[in-house]
C-alpha cells in the first residue's frame, strides 16, 4: 500500500505540471523484498542412497514454494523524452529541439532547465520567470533591446542601429537583418546519465554524482534552439488518469487482502482461546 501510495504521488505531480512548459514526467519503480522460500518442516526432503558406492544424496522436493515478502519504491526517476513544439509568437520563447539544457545562473550555482519561456529584465538581461539570468558562452546574456534574432544553433544577434535606445519597440526591416551582429551564444550543455539529474522546483535542475558533471555541446551534438516556440510537457493525462485508476484499484486490492488477514487471525485467535 506504502508502494501504491508512491506511485499515486508521482502521477499526481504529473498531472498538476501537464500545463508546464518543458516538464519532464516522473515514474516511480518498486522492488520486490527478497522472496521466502518454504520448506517442508516435517521432512528434510533428502533421501540417502545406499550403494556401495556412494553417489550422495537426492532432492525429493523439499520446496514447497516461493512466498513474496512486498514491494518497496525503488526510486522515482525523470523520463527526458521529447516534448511538442508550440507556437508561442514570442520572441522571447526559446525551445529546445534535442537533447541538452539551457544553463542559468541562481543563487546557489549553475542549474540547468528545458524551460525556455524567458523574459527581459530591467538591466536587459535575459531571465528565467524566476527571475534567474540566461547564461551564454561569455556569460549572462545582455540584450538590452527587442530587436534581436536568434538562430538555431544558439547563436544571438542583434541590431546596433537601435542600441541608444533600448525600450523602443522595433519592427526589423528586411534589409536591416543584414546589419545584425552577434552578441553571444547560448550555453547549451548535456550530462551522461540524465535520469539520475535532481529536480530543484521551478523546473530546475541539479547534476548529481550518478549523472556526471554538465559538458558543453558542440557542433552537431547541440539541439535546434527554436525562437518563438515552447516545449510543452511530455506528460500524456489519459495515460495518467489511467494509470491513477489502476493506483486506486491496487490500492483497494491490498487493502481487502490485509482485511481478510486480519479477520482470520482475529478467528484463529478467538477459536484458541476457547480451546
Amino acid at each position: 500500500m506504502h508502494a501504491q501510495e508512491h506511485r499515486l504521488d508521482a502521477l499526481a505531480n504529473n498531472l498538476a505540471n501537464v500545463d508546464t512548459a518543458a516538464y519532464k514526467r516522473d515514474q516511480s519503480v518498486h522492488k520486490a523484498f527478497p522472496e521466502l522460500l518454504i520448506r517442508r518442516m516435517s521432512d528434510d526432503g533428502v533421501q540417502r542412497v545406499p550403494f556401495m558406492r556412494p553417489i550422495g544424496s537426492v532432492d525429493t522436493a523439499p520446496v514447497v514454494g516461493r512466498l513474496g515478502t512486498g514491494v518497496e519504491q525503488n526510486e522515482v526517476y525523470t523520463i527526458y523524452s521529447q516534448g511538442s513544439l508550440k507556437s508561442s509568437s514570442n520572441d522571447f520563447d526559446l525551445a529546445l529541439n534535442g537533447p541538452g539544457f539551457f544553463v542559468v545562473e541562481t543563487p546557489y550555482g549553475e542549474r540547468l532547465t528545458r524551460n525556455g519561456s524567458f523574459m527581459i529584465g530591467q538591466e536587459g538581461i535575459l531571465l528565467t520567470q524566476e527571475g534567474f539570468p540566461v547564461l551564454g558562452e561569455n556569460g549572462p546574456i545582455e540584450l538590452k533591446l527587442n530587436n534581436f534574432r536568434v538562430e538555431k544553433d544558439g547563436r544571438i544577434f542583434h541590431n546596433p542601429r537601435y542600441a541608444d535606445d533600448p525600450n523602443r519597440l522595433v519592427t526589423m526591416r528586411e534589409n536591416e537583418w543584414e546589419e545584425m551582429e552577434e552578441l553571444d551564444q547560448l550555453r547549451l550543455v548535456d550530462v551522461r546519465r540524465p535520469r539520475h539529474l535532481r529536480k530543484q522546483g521551478g523546473s530546475l535542475y541539479n547534476s548529481t554524482w550518478e549523472s556526471g558533471d554538465p559538458q558543453r555541446l558542440e557542433g552537431d551534438a547541440r539541439p535546434q534552439v527554436l525562437q518563438g516556440y515552447i516545449e510543452t510537457s511530455n506528460v500524456n493525462p489519459v495515460t495518467e488518469m489511467v494509470e491513477m485508476i489502476a493506483v486506486n484499484r491496487a490500492y483497494e486490492s491490498n487493502q481487502k487482502v490485509i482485511d481478510a488477514q486480519d479477520q482470520s487471525t482475529g478467528k484463529l485467535l478467538n477459536e484458541a482461546l476457547r480451546m
